[in-house]
């Protein structure tokens, strides 16, 4: 009987296909499985309707913050299978940080984590001596034209929730209260509206990776994202013009830089694969 193949959708950029596609390579070799991987810009990543890839691909690479969403269109299948607790363990401990029960939703691990992320600063050291501690420091940047924020959705929604968590008053995952309270989501739509008036009204087509290659261009007057999720590769010397580096973020409460929002990817089985042992496997291993 012939080895199954498999079919993936990952999203654009090195960091999120070149080791799905080596790893596959590896697997293949071990396994006699080969996976075929697809990938999709980041924006289409991030708002293609996860259904209709579940209908297409075995295996599917996730972004963090749909997971309540996906979940409850029941188009992924549940990688918390019986037989299989010392290796979830493993997983978990092997996790960084909030990563691993971040795919845990209503009970069942709908993901594995395979790149964790939260939102950081960047800023560019050949032009500012230090980044931002304080939020208000950050505006005074904006005055001057030298802050990018990236506004486009999903984004925009989790600058709000790191600002609202900055403040120590995190937003709720429980669907049945309110998002957060009304005063303090107040207070932190205030905050946005402030700076979303002061930064290129171009950061609301924006996304993190735009906003990254828009600060590390050659003549680029931008120096600062405060609430971004980083790419590695702009921290490299070479990679662009200008190198990037990457901070805490600037703390507009009183308990320092804590609150943000985490993010990263995960890799799900679809519901509909006709492999899902098979894809279940991989998933397990990778």
């Amino acid at each position: 009987m012939s080895s199954p193949k498999l079919k993936g959708m990952t999203w654009s950029h090195p960091r999120g296909y070149d080791p799905m596609v080596a790893c596959s390579a590896l697997w293949q070799q071990k396994t006699g499985i080969a996976i075929e991987w697809d990938k999709r810009s980041l924006q289409d990543f991030e708002s293609f309707p996860v259904e209709e890839l579940a209908r297409a691909y075995d295996l599917i690479v996730i972004d963090h913050p749909h997971v309540g969403q996906i979940t409850a269109e029941g188009c992924l299948e549940p990688l918390d299978v019986a037989g299989r607790e010392a290796e979830r363990t493993a997983l978990a401990s092997g996790s960084i940080g909030q990563s691993y029960p971040s795919y845990n939703w209503q009970g069942r691990q709908w993901a594995f984590p395979i790149d964790a992320a939260t939102q950081v600063q960047a800023w560019r050291p050949d032009a500012i001596g230090a980044p931002p501690a304080r939020w208000s420091e950050v505006l005074d940047l904006a005055r001057q034209g030298r802050v990018l924020l990236p506004l486009r959705p999903p984004h925009v929604l989790m600058v709000f929730y790191t600002l609202a968590g900055n403040l120590g008053h995190a937003c709720t995952t429980d669907p049945s209260d309110d998002l957060i309270d009304v005063e303090i989501g107040s207070q932190v739509f205030e905050a946005m509206r402030e700076i979303a008036a002061l930064v290129d009204p171009a950061c609301f087509e924006m996304d993190p990776i735009a906003v990254s290659e828009r600060m590390a261009e050659a003549g680029s007057r931008f120096v600062c994202a405060p609430l971004i999720y980083g790419y590695v590769s702009y921290a490299t010397a070479g990679f662009r013009a200008n190198r990037l580096a990457f901070a805490d973020v600037p703390v507009i409460g009183s308990g320092g830089p804590v609150g943000s929002a985490l993010g990263g990817t995960g890799i799900a089985v679809s519901a509909f694969s006709k492999a899902r042992d098979a894809a279940i496997d991989f998933a397990y291993w990778v």
